[in-house]
């Protein structure tokens, strides 16, 4: 077994290999970039190397960087978890051309199962069941519409060179084809610099189903079983389950035959992943190989009871495969959720930033790549955890993992936690009823389903929680974020003033007693338990979790993220009504487009920010001319801080403030 490796990642990933290497005796380097210094994946490491700069090219995309480390440092062989370099045929290349163990497949087959169209060239040779099309890959259109016309619509424009869905288009009718082809050719070599497009029937509302397999480079091969990967949103994974559900046993054992047979045909070493879809009729078609762990790996090891990290090792350092085929057997069911920093309900927008407080369910696995607190940052995929249920069987595991979501908390960063849990309480998805587009269809899970004790929460975070709340006209009363002149009959108590994400609003509060407080005509039950780092409970039905920051609450009712600021002053309400362009997220300016003096109007853009590998505008939201810039390219920003200042055209008419916008608070006018 080797005596020193490099793992070649960040994060939980990292951290997961660390594990195993620290339960088999194996000393680990860990790499690290700027962004990264002090993040939780270095603890433990025998060395730590930084490799740069905070973007992926300077870091963990440097492929020399990383060798020199590994041969500084020692190390007899490298892992390079998932992501970044894991599939790059080049670097493996490298590292056993430096006398270095790569722990995955051989850079010959990373190279051919690379290419899209080479893969379903092998696999069809191989008696592969692959789906219905050509295994040409062109980037000429007039060769693209050819193959085209000669398949039945609908049909699949796919990147040879690409991966996780990126680039792919849909053709309903042959009269898109020339406008569909060159958009797509396009894409895809501004992507992945290479323009070749795989021409398929496209499977109508098909399944994802992966075999996790293993060989050992001389023709041995066994499956692990198969994973339900069919909930996806845009390609993405969301959540994985093993076994999948709803599969006949016949269709299941031709699913796991067809991958071990293809394995088979390439002397397969190490982990890899055959990936399928499935239609309606249980027919399986290839899809491609993933030749690396997967991130849905812990499903797998949950119904199996093996460490497929440890098998990773043992035969990279030439050692025969663990188990044969007979001796590997599936018992219960797992499911995984993946808990990523980013907002649903502004279609899924990463969210970067410092993570202030994080609670993690007892009793399930969690894989993360922080403990109580940490960065997310901007550079990188918006990945934070993720939590695995295992039971007995599939309604046990599911209930598992609903129970062990609803403690988690991610406070400082909008996260997909409420989204996570809708999905859970879906029909669909309970019955397992799922396609790769079910998720797509049904946008109305992104919105978050509790505002209103989200409003309740926030108005009232400033008060005492006691029994018998002074009148807030009594001296040394606290009174948080409310004003003198909103006492009336209807909010004893005050009117709240705060801004909840970003929004004015106010409240009227009416009683906090015996762990209840009435905000409006709806009063909300609260339990409160309250620690060092801040407070939670229950409301409304839901658990919530709030810590206090410098800029005001962070706050999470039914796994929805919310910030609550108090507005203290006049001044500063009208502050939050006049003109200003505020970050939407944590990034990096990438560019800005207007100079002071200019003249804006509503929709503008006057910036562009980007984070995790994406961009976003900034827009002026009213008319009215910029006064001042507070950040230039280059600069980094957080959510919320204000970028540009603007003075309006004309004076802002009306009220000034929205009351929350929730049917239960009263209506009126707060002035």
């Amino acid at each position: 077994m080797f005596k020193r490796i490099l793992i070649a990642n960040r994060g939980e990933i990292a951290r997961r290999i660390a594990r195993t290497c620290q339960r088999l005796g194996i000393e680990y380097v860990a790499v690290y970039s700027s962004a990264d210094a002090s993040a939780a994946h270095l603890g433990g490491a025998a060395r730590t190397v930084c490799l740069g700069a905070g973007a992926a090219a300077d870091s963990y995309l440097n492929a020399a960087k990383l060798l020199q480390a590994a041969r500084e440092t020692g190390c007899v062989a490298v892992h390079p978890g998932y992501g970044f370099l894991s599939e790059n045929s080049e670097f493996a290349a490298s590292v056993e051309a430096a006398g270095m163990a790569f722990i995955g497949p051989s850079p010959a087959t990373i190279a051919a199962l690379g290419d899209k169209a080479r893969a379903k060239a092998l696999m069809r040779a191989a008696g592969v069941p692959v789906v219905p099309g050509s295994d040409e890959a062109s980037d000429n259109p007039a060769t693209i519409e050819a193959l085209a016309r000669a398949i039945e619509l609908p049909i699949l424009l796919k990147p040879s060179a690409g991966g996780g869905g990126k680039g792919m288009q849909i053709i309903t009718h042959y009269d898109d084809l020339p406008r569909l082809i060159e958009s797509a050719i396009r894409l895809a070599r501004s992507s992945f610099g290479d323009g070749r497009m795989i021409v398929e029937r496209y499977i109508e509302e098909p399944r994802h189903i992966e075999v996790q397999v293993f060989g050992d480079g001389r023709g041995n091969v066994v499956h692990l079983f198969e994973r339900e990967c069919s909930l996806q949103r845009r390609h993405q994974k969301v959540m994985e389950e093993a076994p999948a559900p709803r599969l006949p046993e016949r269709a299941r054992q031709r699913l796991l035959e067809a991958a071990v047979q293809g394995a088979r045909s390439l002397d397969y070493r190490n982990a890899g992943t055959f990936e399928f879809i499935m239609d309606r009729d249980f027919n399986c078609y290839f899809l491609e190989v993933n030749t690396r762990l997967q991130v849905e790996h812990p499903v797998t090891e949950a119904v199996t009871g093996l460490d497929l990290v440890a098998w990773q090792l043992r035969v990279a350092a030439g050692q025969a495969l663990p188990l044969p085929q007979s001796e590997i057997s599936c018992r219960g069911h797992a499911i995984e959720a993946r808990i990523y920093a980013e907002d649903p309900a502004q279609d899924f927008r990463p969210s970067p930033g410092t993570v202030v407080r994080a609670r993690w369910p007892s009793g399930l696995r969690i894989d993360a790549a922080l403990d109580q607190s940490g960065e997310v940052p901007p550079f990188y995929d918006p990945m934070v955890a993720k939590v695995i249920a295992s039971a007995a069987d599939r309604p046990a595991a599911l209930a598992a993992l609903k129970a062990g979501l609803g403690q988690t908390a991610l406070l400082g960063v909008a996260s997909n936690i409420g989204y996570l849990l809708r999905l859970l309480d879906d029909p669909g998805v309970q019955a397992g009823q799922v396609h790769t587009r079910y998720l797509d269809e049904r946008k109305a899970l992104q919105m978050p389903r509790s505002r209103l004790a989200a409003a309740a929460v926030g108005a009232a975070l400033p008060l005492p929680l006691s029994a018998a709340p002074a009148a807030p006209w009594q001296a040394g009363t606290p009174r948080g974020a409310m004003d003198r002149k909103f006492l009336d009959p209807d909010a004893p108590l005050g009117r709240a003033r705060f801004l909840l994400d970003a929004e004015p609003a106010w409240a009227a509060l009416q009683m906090v007693e015996g762990g209840h407080v009435r905000v409006g005509d709806a009063r909300q039950s609260w339990t409160v338990s309250r620690d060092a780092s801040g407070l939670g409970g229950d409301v409304d039905g839901w658990r919530w979790e709030a810590c206090l920051a410098a800029e005001g609450w962070h706050m999470q009712v039914a796994g929805d993220h919310y910030t609550v600021r108090p507005v203290l002053q006049e001044r500063e309400a009208c502050a939050q009504d006049s003109g200003g362009a505020t970050a939407p997220m944590s990034g990096v300016i990438a560019a800005v487009t207007v100079q002071p003096g200019d003249r804006v109007r509503p929709g503008d853009v006057l910036a562009v920010i980007e984070a995790m590998k994406m961009e976003y505008s900034i827009v002026a939201d009213v008319e009215g001319t910029v006064a001042h810039l507070r950040y230039g390219p280059g600069d980094s920003v957080r959510e919320g801080e204000l970028i540009a200042d603007i003075v309006q055209a004309t004076a802002a008419v009306g009220d000034g403030d929205r009351q929350i916008d929730e049917p239960k608070f009263p209506s009126g006018n707060s002035r």
